[in-house]
């Protein structure tokens, strides 16, 4: 991979190297974390996204986890069933596309005020060249902030992200800096006990001049 020559060949293969629109061809109406994580996520949406923006939820599904008080002038979705994001209300338009195939946002440039991705970074096997496009399309300091837990669907998630001893936090947030990034932050969110989910968040912002 050209943007990360330092990494084993089969980094970003997965156990399961069928087209992943095979794989979430049926919908799934469930919650890929737990209540106590979801909201942690809408918490840091409210902090972090600015109120009456443009937001893209990249990965999106049926639900946002977007705070339901707040109000966006467009909430733009992306993600790989039509079902999912036909039902999700917040959501002004979507679209459905493999990013695995196509990393290349049909957006326009320095469109959005701000952009997230909830619980799916696992799954790109492409991950820079999507936050690349990510940062096209967001305006000069817009964030875009990349929350996860330690689910995934193991055949789908790329082998490096389930190596054993690696800082998830710091992969993303070399992701994001390759992908031209800045100020970078990686935050631990919220901590597991016994019975939660982990959630950690790592968040950079559209550099102010084009890198």
């Amino acid at each position: 991979m050209t943007d990360l020559p330092d990494f084993p060949t089969r980094a970003f293969a997965k156990a399961d190297p069928s087209p992943d629109p095979l794989f979430y061809a049926a919908p799934r109406f469930v919650t890929h974390i737990d209540d106590r994580a979801i909201r942690a996520v809408t918490e840091l949406y409210r902090r972090m996204l600015p109120v009456g923006g443009r937001v893209l939820d990249l990965m999106s599904s049926w639900i946002s986890h977007l705070p339901e008080d707040v109000i966006y002038a467009e909430v733009m979705g992306l993600g790989l069933n039509e079902a999912e994001l036909a039902a999700n209300p917040r959501l002004a338009r979507h679209v459905v596309q493999d990013l695995n195939r196509n990393p290349m946002l049909p957006l326009d440039d320095a469109s959005f005020d701000g952009a997230c991705c909830c619980v799916s970074v696992q799954y790109f096997e492409q991950p820079v060249a999507v936050m690349r496009e990510v940062r096209r399309v967001l305006k000069p300091g817009a964030p875009f902030i990349v929350t996860f837990s330690d689910r995934c669907f193991p055949t789908k998630a790329v082998l490096i992200w389930q190596s054993a001893g690696i800082d998830r936090a710091e992969l993303v947030a070399l992701y994001l800096a390759r992908a031209g990034f800045s100020l970078v932050e990686a935050r631990h969110v919220y901590i597991r006990d016994r019975r939660g989910d982990p959630l950690w968040a790592v968040v950079g912002r559209a550099p102010a001049a084009a890198a």
